[in-house]
Order: C-alpha cells, then sequence, then structure tokens
C-alpha cells in the first residue's frame, strides 16, 4: 500500500485533483480497475473511460491535460511526463517478490564438468548444463532448460522452462528468454550434388548438409519472446545487440545481425546474413531477404516482404517491400479501379 502523494513523488509528477493521502493498494487498467487501484491513460481515445473508471487514481499525460473532460471530484489525477513509463515504475512498486525460485542448485538438475557458477544463482529440477559452460550472479534458470557445452550466460539472467541454448553461445546481462525458444540451432544450409557424382564426393541430386561451425551472441537487455529460433552462423556470429526485443514466433537465420535497440514483431521472418540496423521495427510476419541490408530506425510494416535493401529512416510496405507512400497509392489506385469495372 502506498499513499497517492508518495506515488506522485516516485513519479515526478504533479496532483492536479483529488485527496493527495488517498491509499493504493493496486494497479489495474482503465476498465477493470476498482477502488483502491491505480491506472493510466496515455492514448486520448480512451478519454471516454475517465467518465466511468472505478479506479481511485489515473495517470495522465502532460501534454493532453488540456484535453481531459470535467474531472470528476472523486479521481485522482496525476500528471506525469510520459504515463506509460511511470506506469511501468509503479507496476515494479507493486510487484511481488515472491514469484523468484529460490537460491541454489536443485538436487534434480545435472551439472557437468568445470561449470563456473555464479553468486545467488537458481537453478531448478530438471535443468541440464553441459561441461564448461558458466552462469552469471543471480541468474535464474527454471526447469527443463538445456545449456549446452561452453555456453555463457551474464549476470541477471532468466530462462524460462524449456528453454535450449546450444554449445558456445553467449549471452550478456539482464537477457530475458521465455519458454519453448532455441538458440544457437543449426544454420539452414544445404549443397545439391550435380554432374559426376564422383567429382564432388558425394549422391547426385541429393542435398548435403553443410556444416554450421559458427556460434550465437546476445547481448546485454535483450528480452526474446517465447518460441523463437535464432540460429548459429555459418562460421562466424549471429549476433543480436544490446536492447533488442524479440517477439514470440520469430526466425532469426544464420549469420544475420539486428542492431540495438531493434523491435521484431510475431512471426517475422529474416533470412541468412542479413544485416539490421539500430532502432529498426519488422511488424509482424514481416520478411527479410537474405544479405539484404535495412537501415539504422527503418519501419518495415506488417506482411511486408523486403526484397531490397532499406534506406535508413525509411518506411517500407507491401509485397514486395517499397516506400509506404508509394504502395498506399497503388492499393488507393486498385480500388478506384474495382470501382470503375462494376
Amino acid at each position: 500500500m502506498v499513499t497517492v502523494a508518495k506515488l506522485a513523488q516516485l513519479l515526478s509528477g504533479k496532483i492536479i485533483s483529488g485527496d493527495k493521502d488517498t491509499v493504493i493498494t493496486s494497479i489495474s487498467g482503465l476498465k477493470e480497475a476498482q477502488a483502491g487501484d491505480i491506472t493510466f491513460l496515455s492514448n486520448t481515445k480512451y478519454l471516454p473511460f475517465l467518465a466511468t473508471t472505478r479506479a481511485s487514481a489515473v495517470l495522465v499525460g502532460e501534454s493532453f491535460i488540456k484535453e481531459l473532460p470535467h474531472l470528476r471530484v472523486d479521481l485522482i489525477l496525476i500528471t506525469v511526463a510520459n504515463p506509460d513509463l511511470a506506469f511501468i515504475k509503479v507496476a515494479e512498486y507493486f510487484k511481488p517478490d515472491t514469484v523468484r525460485p529460490k537460491k541454489g542448485v536443485d538436487k534434480k538438475a545435472v551439472i557437468g564438468k568445470k561449470v563456473k557458477l555464479g553468486k545467488n544463482v537458481a537453478i531448478q529440477p530438471f535443468v541440464v548444463i553441459e561441461d564448461g559452460a558458466s552462469i552469471g550472479d543471480n541468474t535464474v534458470i527454471y526447469p527443463n532448460v538445456y545449456i549446452g557445452q561452453g555456453s555463457t550466460l551474464g549476470q541477471n539472467c532468466i530462462l524460462y522452462p524449456n528453454v535450449v541454448i546450444r554449445e558456445k553461445t553467449v549471452i550478456g546481462r539482464n537477457v530475458i528468454i521465455h519458454s519453448g525458444t532455441v538458440i544457437g540451432s543449426d544454420g539452414f544450409g544445404y549443397v545439391v550434388v550435380g554432374g559426376d557424382p564422383a567429382a564432388y564426393g558425394g549422391v547426385k541430386g541429393v542435398r548435403h548438409k553443410i556444416p554450421q561451425l559458427g556460434t550465437v551472441v546476445i547481448e546485454d537487455d535483450v528480452e526474446i519472446g517465447a518460441n523463437v529460433a535464432i540460429d548459429r552462423a555459418r562460421f562466424d556470429k549471429t549476433i543480436i545487440r544490446r536492447g533488442t526485443k524479440i517477439d514470440n514466433l520469430v526466425h532469426i537465420a544464420h549469420n544475420v545481425e539486428i542492431g540495438e535497440n531493434s523491435v521484431l514483431v510475431a512471426q517475422v521472418g529474416i533470412a541468412g546474413s542479413a544485416k539490421i540496423g539500430k532502432n529498426v521495427i519488422l511488424a509482424g510476419q514481416s520478411g527479410v531477404d537474405g544479405h539484404i541490408r535495412v537501415g539504422d530506425n527503418a519501419v518495415v510494416t506488417a506482411k511486408s516482404g523486403v526484397m531490397k535493401d532499406v534506406p535508413p529512416g525509411a518506411m517500407v510496405s507491401g509485397f514486395p517491400a517499397r516506400p509506404h507512400t508509394e504502395q498506399l497509392r497503388e492499393q488507393a489506385t486498385l480500388r478506384k479501379l474495382s470501382k470503375t469495372n462494376k
């Protein structure tokens, strides 16, 4: 429990209505909130919910305070610079610590030879850590996680159940990996033998697997969703740079490099050796062809297929992907044509 006055101080906010001594006991959404809850409003299209919310207090953005409707006398409003960020801070304040597993190595875990375990690690039942692996301080590893030979995890990582980390993978600090994800699986590479089989040492027409001898590097502060596959490089490294956030069901092929603070939304697919810049957004179900370059701060909209390089700062859409405004004009023209043919 905490008073409104204390929360406003914590968030560097300003109370513009209501009783500052009101006690807040929990957090919730605008529609779901009950008495004692604090919620937030960061989009003006949800302004009507202020009239009906049962929350005791609401965090609102300073930028649109003038747009607020007539205030209810029973509703406490706290203005903040960024309601979304402020709500994160409130959520962290109320977050219970009991969800963290107890420290130590469970007796049902399998720990290989010459494994280095940091301070205050929590390793739960049926975890397998192969020879020569290293686990950083305060890292939590949930049941049924596999960590391959010689892999390294930094401090304060969380690996949820059924994550697989293949051999020689390097993972930085503060990395979160959700259930079902596989990091370091073999890249998808085959050679078809043609001509004289004897000259090639193989069977004609058969696909022969190319050895994938590289690894994967995940830098600090990365979060990887559920059922993601990140393939090891053929020779060097597949790299996910610092601060990148990856949604569920994403595939990143061998030798791909993702720049810092990029966002990959669900069902994105990136083919081998593509290079994605900093602060890039790849929206849901978009795809990037192999050896393509996507520049810093670019946006690829949902279901787009990137077949050629994307300049820095560009927004592209469609298949094949092209400048977003161009694609919108084409769609508008097609709609007009369909009406004229009726």
